[in-house]
């Protein structure tokens, strides 16, 4: 998916427990297709599903990309700049 001449991509940090979850991936395969959902999601915040849920804080998404058998749990900040990714199922 190629990103439009002047787009910016949003930055990617995570959450401590989703820190915790890629310091136990320990297939460079996994990393790699990690890294791919990754630039999927900070190209368009936009294309994870919405979970449902109350409106208090962050609304939390799920990317799940079936070929790269990865989910994302993930919110986008109010600037839409930084995409806080919250759960990785890889």
């Amino acid at each position: 998916m190629p990103v439009p001449p002047g787009a910016r991509r949003a930055r990617i940090a995570f959450s401590d427990s989703a820190a915790k979850q890629l310091e136990d991936i320990t297939s460079e395969a996994a990393l790699h297709s990690l890294d791919r959902t990754l630039v999927v999601i900070s190209v368009d915040p936009d294309i994870g599903e919405p979970l449902p849920g109350d409106t208090a804080g962050p609304r939390l998404r799920q990317y799940a990309d079936e070929v790269e058998s990865v989910r994302v749990l993930y919110f986008v900040t109010a600037l839409r700049t930084v995409v806080v990714v919250a759960y990785i199922e890889v």
